[in-house]
C-alpha cells in the first residue's frame, strides 16, 4: 500500500479511537473488518500507531498544536516518526520540516503532565503509592509494549518440553521468573498455527494472572468457583491445577464472554468445567452452592488500570466516579462469593487495578466486617504453589501487589482468606 493511503487510513483509525466511546481493541477490530484488503503488516502498523497515540495523547496533542492540517493526521505523523519510509514518501515538505522541529524539543523540559500522559487523579494516586523515582519507572513501562506470556497446560504438557519446542521453532523463550507454569517469549509469533497451541499444550496468559490462580491453591477432587470467569483464562488454569477432577464452576453475567471460553476449553482437554451465565451475584444457581465450595476466586470487575501497556485507552475512559460505582459492585460480589465457602475453604479477591480504592480498601473492609474469615499470608500460599521469589510479590500486609515496572507483569492485586472452621 502506498504510504499516502496508509497515512490516510491511520488518520481515520486515530479519529475513531480518540472518540473514546468504546474499548480501543474493539474499535480496531471493527475497523479491520471494514477494510478486509489490509495485509497483516499493514494491520499491525495501523494498530500499533493507534495505541501509540493513546499512550502519548497529551504530549502529542501539545506538539501537534504547532502543525497544520487535521489534528488526527498530525497525531498519526508523530506516531509514524519511527517509520522513515512512510515519512519520506507520504508527507509534504512542510510536514517533514514540522516533524524535524518537534523532534528537537527536549521532552524533559515539558510539564510533568505532558511527560507522564496520565490524568491527574491517576498520576496523583500512583505518585503517592510509589514515590517519584518509582513513579517515573512505571511511566516508562506504560509507554512500552507488554511481553507475551504463555501458561503451560499441566494436564497435557510439561514446561521443559514446551520450551524445547519453541526454541526448536526459532522462537526465543524462557521460563517466567515467578510462575512455575509460565513461559515468556519475544515478539508476537503466529502461535495459533503451532501444534502446541492448537492441541492445547499452552494458553496465552499474563504471568500475573497465572499467579492469582496459583494463590487459590485449587487441588484434585475439590469444588471450586471462578466467580467472574470472563473468557476463562483463570478458569483453565484452575482446571489444570485440579488435574481435570472435581467440579469447577465458571460463572459470569456475560454470555458473550463465556462463549469465548468454549474453544479454549475444547483445546484444553478439561471436562470438569461447568460454564454458567448468571443474572447477578445473588442468582439462585449461586445460592444452591452456599457452604459447599472449597475455593472461590473473585477476579472482580475493575477499572483495568493495571493493563495500561495493553489497553492505554482505559486511562482516558475511566474516572473517579466510575471507580466509586465499581466499588459497590466489588463489595457486593465479594460478599456473595464468601457465602459459598465451606469451613476451611479459601477465598481469593483479585483485580487488575492499581487503585487502592479497588484493592486494599475493599479487602480491609471485608476483613473488618467478616469475623468468620481470617486473612492468609499470601507469600506462604504462593510458595506452597511453587512460586519463586514470592517475597518480592507480597506487601508487608500479606497482600499480593504486582507492578509492571517491578515484575514485568500487568498490574495485579490479590488477597486470600480462609473461612474459620
Amino acid at each position: 500500500m502506498h504510504p499516502n493511503a496508509l497515512l490516510d487510513l491511520t488518520t481515520q483509525l486515530v479519529r475513531e479511537v480518540l472518540k473514546l466511546d468504546a474499548p480501543a481493541d474493539s474499535i480496531v477490530s471493527y475497523f479491520f473488518r471494514s477494510h478486509r484488503d489490509l495485509g497483516q503488516r499493514e494491520r499491525h502498523a495501523l494498530a500499533e500507531t493507534a495505541y501509540a497515540v493513546l499512550r502519548q495523547r497529551l504530549l502529542w496533542a501539545h506538539l501537534a498544536q504547532s502543525g497544520h492540517g487535521p489534528m488526527e493526521r498530525r497525531l498519526a505523523l508523530l506516531a509514524w516518526q519511527g517509520q522513515p519510509h512512510v515519512l519520506k514518501n507520504g508527507i509534504t515538505t512542510d510536514e517533514g520540516q514540522w516533524l524535524e522541529r518537534t523532534a528537537m524539543i527536549d521532552r524533559s523540559t515539558l510539564q510533568d503532565k505532558l511527560r507522564h500522559n496520565l490524568p491527574d487523579w491517576i498520576s496523583n494516586s500512583l505518585r503517592q503509592q510509589l514515590g517519584e523515582e518509582d513513579f517515573w519507572k512505571l511511566v516508562d513501562t506504560f509507554s512500552a509494549g507488554a511481553p507475551l506470556d504463555l501458561r503451560v497446560n499441566a494436564v497435557k504438557a510439561k514446561r521443559e518440553a514446551v520450551l524445547e519446542t519453541l526454541v526448536a521453532a526459532g522462537i526465543p523463550a524462557v521460563p517466567t521468573p515467578y510462575s512455575p507454569i509460565g513461559i515468556r517469549i519475544e515478539g508476537k509469533p503466529a502461535l495459533q498455527k503451532m501444534p502446541i497451541y492448537t492441541e492445547g499444550h499452552v494458553e496465552v496468559q499474563d504471568e500475573g494472572s497465572q499467579l492469582l490462580a496459583l494463590l487459590t491453591g485449587a487441588k484434585r477432587g475439590e469444588m471450586v468457583v471462578d466467580f467472574c470467569a470472563g473468557a476463562g483464562g483463570k478458569t483453565l488454569a484452575l482446571g489444570a491445577m485440579m488435574r481435570n477432577t472435581g467440579r469447577l464452576y465458571a460463572f459470569d453475567v456475560s454470555g458473550h464472554r463465556l462463549d469465548n471460553l468454549k474453544p479454549r476449553l475444547a483445546r484444553s482437554g478439561l471436562s470438569n468445567v461447568y460454564a454458567t451465565q448468571i443474572a447477578h451475584e445473588n442468582d439462585d444457581r449461586i445460592k444452591r452452592l452456599r457452604g459447599k465450595i472449597d475455593r472461590v476466586l473473585v477476579d472482580a470487575p475493575c477499572s483495568g488500570l493495571g493493563t495500561l501497556r495493553r489497553n492505554p485507552d482505559l486511562k482516558w475512559r475511566q474516572s473517579p466516579k466510575a471507580i466509586e460505582e465499581l466499588q459497590a459492585k466489588q463489595k457486593a460480589i465479594l460478599n456473595s462469593a464468601a457465602r459459598l465457602l465451606k469451613p476451611g475453604g479459601r477465598l481469593v479477591y483479585a483485580t487488575c487495578s492499581l487503585m487502592p480504592a479497588e484493592n486494599e480498601v475493599i479487602a480491609n473492609a471485608f476483613t473488618a466486617e467478616h469475623e468468620d474469615f481470617v486473612q492468609l499470608d499470601a507469600r506462604e500460599k504462593l510458595e506452597q504453589a511453587g512460586v519463586t521469589q514470592a517475597e518480592s510479590l507480597v506487601t508487608p500486609a500479606g497482600h499480593v501487589r504486582l507492578w509492571p515496572h517491578r515484575h514485568a507483569t500487568d498490574g495485579f492485586y490479590a488477597v486470600a482468606w480462609e473461612k474459620k472452621a
